[in-house]
């Protein structure tokens, strides 16, 4: 078992030119030797953004504080509040938007990308 806490995981800046404001800590990722999912922090600053963008694979999205704005796919923008839970399928336009004056902080779930 691997315990730690998260304000311990070095936090890093998102290093995307589409992204702006975000930084993320790899709670559970790579060198965790995870066979199937990693876990990520995201912290965006007011006014700041992920990228806008897709990929082939599904993740988890758990809001922990903050307020801001969801896009994803056909349903366009909606807010976003602590206590939400977003799943994004695989192969949906998604971004997270922070229209707050507070940090947006969000857990986020993926699969451990495989070559096959």
């Amino acid at each position: 078992m691997e315990h730690k806490k998260a304000i311990h995981v070095p936090i890093q800046t998102v290093d995307d030119p589409a992204a702006s404001d975000v930084q993320v800590r790899w709670l559970v990722g790579p060198e965790s030797g995870a066979p199937n999912f990693h876990m990520r922090q995201f912290h965006v600053a007011p006014g700041g953004h992920t990228p806008r963008h897709s990929h082939p694979w599904e993740h988890e999205c758990y809001i922990l504080s903050g307020n801001g704005t969801a896009f994803g796919g056909a349903e366009g923008e909606r807010p976003i509040h602590p206590g939400d839970v977003l799943l994004i399928h695989g192969g949906e336009e998604h971004q997270f938007i922070n229209n707050s004056d507070d940090e947006l902080v969000f857990l986020c779930m993926v699969p451990i990308k495989r070559d096959a």
